[in-house]
């Protein structure tokens, strides 16, 4: 355990923890974008900013990636930190004008307008979409490609990826709502990935509701632990019916 300084407040805390760990255990809030408790830290958004004191050196550093180390003094939310977080969502809102989390954070921030050139872009490229399926699903089905203002995040070779679960997982975490999913008849399509997913048809009723592919892959890794997998082929209405036919049965029974 380590000691550090945060907004005047001494904390005990656990050595290899971020300083953005460390605010959430105690209250403090910092905002954030591309962060995910459960995904590694990436450090992308800059909207988590700090200012750090450590001996006689002062400076801004994304509190999700920055580690604590004994006797640091950290200020979460001053006038510096407050003007670079402005700017931050000043370029955000100038490649993303049209996303309503971006335009929250505008607000929130005294943002009213962007100085510079306005795109019509809804990814901010958090990675959080990269990391849950690389990290989470394991399926390293999407990345990044290319450098600079030409980055972007796609699927190998911009194809459609033969790899892709069609989990949905990517499009659960991403913050803007760039990624849709749809669903035509027995097809599940990620859009922006250009995929396209032939749906498994509940044992039951005969109703189209998971991908094959993710249907597999859970079977695959459930079998791997001896899970009982009879109900994983049969769609969400069909066992709440059947428990609750289940329960009927108890309760007439006791």
């Amino acid at each position: 355990m380590i000691s550090i300084e945060i907004n005047g407040q001494k904390v005990t805390c656990k050595e290899g923890s971020t300083i953005l760990d460390v605010a959430k255990n105690i209250g403090i809030f910092i905002p954030t974008l591309c962060y995910h408790e459960t995904l590694s830290p990436y450090g992308a958004c800059r909207l988590c900013l700090v200012e750090i004191l450590k001996g006689s050196r002062i400076g801004l550093e994304s509190s999700c990636t920055y580690p604590v180390e004994e006797n640091l003094i950290v200020e979460t939310d001053n006038e510096r930190i407050r003007k670079a977080r402005r700017m931050i969502i000043e370029l955000l809102l100038a490649r993303c004008p049209g996303v309503e989390i971006i335009q929250k954070l505008a607000s929130e921030y005294g943002v009213e307008k962007t100085r510079f050139s306005l795109e019509k872009e809804d990814c901010i490229l958090c990675g959080l979409c990269v990391r849950v399926c690389n990290e989470i699903i394991k399926k390293n089905s999407i990345g990044f490609a290319n450098r600079g203002a030409k980055r972007t995040v796609t699927t190998p070779f911009d194809l459609p990826s033969d790899f892709c679960l069609g989990c949905g997982a990517c499009a659960a975490i991403c913050p803007t709502g760039a990624i849709k999913i749809t669903e035509t008849k027995e097809i599940r399509e990620i859009n922006r990935w250009k995929t396209k997913l032939e749906m498994k048809k509940c044992e039951v009723c005969g109703k189209p509701f998971i991908p094959i592919k993710e249907y597999e892959f859970l079977r695959d890794e459930l079998i791997k632990i001896d899970f009982p997998i009879t109900l994983l082929s049969i769609c969400f209405d069909c066992r709440k019916k059947q428990s609750a036919d289940k329960l009927i049965n108890i309760k007439e029974f006791i």
